[in-house]
């Protein structure tokens, strides 16, 4: 041992040593890069296959709900028989069946029927509740004008229904929009891409809002498919019908066209859609009361007068017993005690 420590200290020993490190450091610094590869390639290729998976999950997803481009049911093939789609046009139905979460050509097929069906299901039921139940004391002439109001309640039905529907589904969607916004922005500006952060937010915010999760997972699948991304977003808003997400879907086709940064843009829009929840909050809030007068008209003052007056009332009806219960006293009675 003692040797080896000695053989450190002879001048050609060190010299060894040192040529040795400085070989060895020479084809280190010449290889090393080699060795590390390019790291930017390789995450360029980990994003494309995050997205070609995505893809692959959103196509997935499309046929797993049977999306199809023809109703082969038997109300669908009863109106492209009879043509109803031609027949009884309405250049709103798909725009508003896809803001109620109506798509394909099924729900239009049974819109369109129902549509055909309907008038004649009122007109029949409305002739057998006026001439066989109870004409109301109607003449002639109303009866017949009764017909005609029942097949036009049926002939419009199937409109309310998908309004309300729509109506409802929106409500929905900006309950939830501004925490979806809020998701966004952290999914952005923690390094995803605008396709990943709306698939992690479509994931997170399912519990919340079912109908926002569904629109962002065909919002990531149109991002996509679709050579023009700008489209992607157009479509979000035309589906959802609401003026705070066509706000944000224009500002995220600006920032696709023009290179702006997302986060910025986001932000911005994640603060005026709170501010626009809070003004919806405060002017339902500012309403309840014109609302809730007939309410206290009606349920609210019979129970408060009955409660005032209630005790009162009974009181003077146990007075009114005991004036009756008192022996009367008359004028003979009063002479013989006096006698």
């Amino acid at each position: 041992m003692y040797d080896i420590l000695l053989s450190f200290t002879k001048p050609e020993t060190l010299a060894a040593y040192l040529v040795a490190a400085a070989v060895f450091g020479t084809f280190l610094s010449i290889f090393l890069p080699y060795l590390q590869g390019n790291k930017l390639e390789t995450r360029l290729k980990s994003v494309a296959s995050q997205r070609e998976r995505l893809r692959k999950q959103s196509r997935a997803a499309l046929e797993k709900k049977g999306l199809r481009r023809k109703d082969d049911s038997v109300v669908g093939n009863i109106s492209s028989k009879l043509n109803l789609a031609t027949a009884l046009e309405d250049p709103n139905v798909v725009k508003l069946m896809n803001q109620a979460g109506m798509r394909g050509p099924g729900p239009i097929s049974a819109f369109y029927f129902a549509r055909m069906a309907l008038p004649f299901a009122g007109a029949i039921l409305t002739f057998l509740y006026i001439f066989f139940v109870n004409d109301h004391g109607l003449n002639t002439f109303m009866k017949y004008g009764s017909l005609a109001f029942g097949a036009a309640v049926g002939f419009y039905a199937p409109n309310i229904y998908i309004s309300n529907l729509a109506q409802k589904r929106q409500k929905s969607l900006m309950r939830a929009f501004p925490d979806a916004l809020d998701m966004l922005l952290i999914c952005v500006e923690a390094g995803m891409s605008i396709e990943m952060g709306f698939a992690k937010v479509s994931q997170e915010i399912g519990g919340a809002s079912p109908e926002l999760a569904e629109e962002f997972g065909i919002t990531v699948a149109e991002l996509s498919y679709l050579p023009d991304r700008r489209q992607a977003y157009e479509n979000l808003a035309q589906r959802t019908g609401h003026e705070g997400v066509k706000a944000v879907c224009m500002a995220l086709g600006q920032a696709e066209r023009y290179g702006t940064p997302l986060g910025d843009a986001l932000r911005m829009m994640a603060k005026e859609n709170r501010e626009m929840r809070m003004s919806e909050a405060e002017k339902k809030a500012a309403a309840l009361p014109a609302k809730l007068t007939v309410p206290m008209i009606l349920f609210f003052l019979p129970v408060l007068f009955l409660v005032v007056l209630g005790p009162a009332y009974i009181k003077y009806q146990k007075m009114q017993g005991a004036n009756k219960a008192a022996p009367q006293v008359t004028e003979l009675q009063i002479d013989r005690d006096y006698v």
